[in-house]
Order: C-alpha cells, then structure tokens, then sequence
C-alpha cells in the first residue's frame, strides 16, 4: 500500500508550480519534474551527496525519499555518512555560531578548547558525538577483525543501528535520520575516500595501536567500485538509472564515472545515465569539475546528447529540500 503524500509536500509544490518560473528558480522545478519523468517511467535513480548535507539535517526531507522509494542508491562522502549518525545521537549538544563570519583565530581556537568541532555555522561536539560513536563502532571493527570478516564502512554503521544499541540515546525524531531508513531499507550506499572521514581516521589509528589487526576488516574504494559496477549493470538491464549530484568532488566523480568504465575500460556494453541534475555554487572556470557544465560529460561517455540535464547553481541546503518535497508530492 503506497503512503498518503503529506500536506507539506503537496504544499511545497503548488509553491514551486505557482512562483518558479525563471533563471534557477525555473531549473529547480525542471529538474523536479525530471525526476518525477524518470520514475513514472520505470527509471531509478541515484543521489551523489557531498558537502555537509548531514549536519545540515537533510535528512528530514532524504530520509522519506527513502522510504518511499524515490530514489535508489546514494554515493557519498564519509563525512555525511558518519555525521546524519552523529546529529542522531548528540543534536542536543551541537552548538550553533550564526555569527561564523564573524570569527576571529582565536574563537574559533576557544570552539577546539572546548572540543567543538566547526562545520559553517554548526558545531560538532566531540565526546558526545565523535567519540560515543566511536566506542560502538570499535566493537564492531575488533569483532569482524576476530572473525576475518570484512565490510564495507556503511556496513559496520547499519549493523550499529540495526542492532538497537543506540534506541535509548536518540536526541532527535528517529524518522529524520536518513542512514536509519536507509539501514532499513538496506540501501546501496558507495562511500569513496572514506579514510579521510573522522571514522575514517580512528579506524586507521586502530590499525596503528593494534585493536585492529587486518586492515582489510574494512573495505576499499576499489571494492566499492566493483560493487557499483555489479550494481550498475543489474539495475540497468531493462531501465535506466539517473543521476542527482549535489555538490562536486568525489561523491559524484566515483559514481558517474562507473558508465565509461564498463564501457571503455570492460568493453562492455552498458546504458549512459539517463538523467543528470547537479545542485552547485561553483561557477564554470578552467579545468573545474564541479562547476563543469553537463556537457561536458558527454564527451568522456557518462551522458548522450540527449540526457535531460539541469543544474541549479544555488545553495544545496535551500533547493535539496524544495526537490526532494515536489518529488514526494507525486
């Protein structure tokens, strides 16, 4: 049985139908419309999430798209897989600094002090959060490490909060996290360069002291590629995949890249995306990524001219929200 759609979705969309017509506002509500095209379509689709989405509590929108089934499968960075998890536990000690801007060198010393940890306007506390989670994650790694077991670090955090160890310590609705529905749902995530992630760096210092006496107990992003190209290619034998990138750098670059690497490189054939929306503020400049514009892409074999393709060069934390309650009000 499908889920009623919430007054809030359906409000947000007769906001974006009646007000959102030109300029970013225009490619905004395109690109929700392209996303609602893919799935009634029989198409699916994959988010690639970098910045700091998670501490800036995306979840209250990602986690239903989830849940709902609006999207796939998600590559992101090690930090918004660890930080949706830290919000979960520790949001009421997070602290936030409206005045950012304002500061001088000698705040922002006085935050690492008290062992606060700065993203934008928001901050990590390092105990409560880091340092909990940590502990947990720990027994889990020493415990697969025993065994000869390996994972990927997704894995290890879906075991975690599948196991319940963490229920009693929720500081926030449970329905706004989006790695628990995920976990739920046993969603594919792909989390390349996740050893440069806060996890990422204890389970490597785990390495060094012992604890950890494999280091291949957790999986790597060769791994995860070859994850994703199994993946790919079964989701793509009888539909098409699209692509929806907020962001830039390696949360999209791992992914999008999985198309000329079964083509090129395994000589195999395979479908180009069949969608592409990026939500960015880099501007277009030599040899940027991020800021490249969609056709680019078409020439290293990622899309084909005909890919619809949109990009909305605006905040992520403002538009992300906007897309994700239109796609939901279908």
């Amino acid at each position: 049985m499908s889920l009623p759609i919430s007054p809030e979705s359906q409000a947000v969309r007769a906001f974006v139908d009646r007000h959102y017509h030109h300029f970013n506002a225009a490619s905004l509500k395109d690109a929700a419309r392209g996303w609602i095209d893919q799935l009634e379509s029989g198409n699916q689709m994959l988010l690639a999430m970098a910045g700091a989405m998670s501490t800036a509590e995306l979840g209250i929108s990602l986690a239903e798209m989830i849940r709902r089934g609006k999207l796939h499968a998600i590559s992101l960075t090690g930090a918004n897989l660890e930080e949706d998890i830290f919000n979960l536990v520790a949001h009421d000690h997070y602290e936030r600094v409206p005045h950012y801007r304002e500061l001088s060198a000698k705040d922002e010393a006085d935050l690492l002090a008290r062992h606060l940890n700065r993203v934008t306007d928001t901050c990590i506390p390092e105990a409560e959060a880091m340092r909990r989670i940590e502990a947990l994650v720990l027994e889990l790694w020493m415990d697969a490490d025993a065994k000869g077991e390996s994972y990927f670090p997704h894995e290890f955090l879906y075991k975690l909060l599948l196991s319940g160890k963490l229920e009693g310590a929720y500081q926030i609705d449970p329905a706004n996290s989006w790695l628990l529905a995920a976990a739920e749902r046993d969603l594919p995530l792909f989390v390349p360069g996740w050893e440069d992630s806060t996890l990422g760096n204890m389970f490597a210092a785990a390495c060094v002291r012992g604890d950890v006496k494999n280091v291949r107990t957790m999986k790597s992003g060769v791994e995860y590629m070859l994850k994703l190209i199994g993946w790919y290619q079964e989701q793509t034998v009888d539909k098409g995949l699209g692509f929806f990138q907020i962001g830039g750098g390696i949360a999209g670059d791992f992914p999008i890249c999985v198309v000329p690497l079964i083509d090129q490189d395994l000589e195999t054939e395979v479908r180009v995306w069949s969608y592409f929306a990026q939500i960015s503020d880099s501007t277009t400049s030599f040899g940027s990524y991020s800021g490249a514009v969609p056709n680019e892409k078409i020439t290293w074999g990622k899309l084909a001219a005909e890919t619809p393709k949109f990009i909305v060069e605006s905040d992520a934390s403002i538009v992300a929200p906007l897309i994700f309650h239109y796609v939901l009000s279908e």
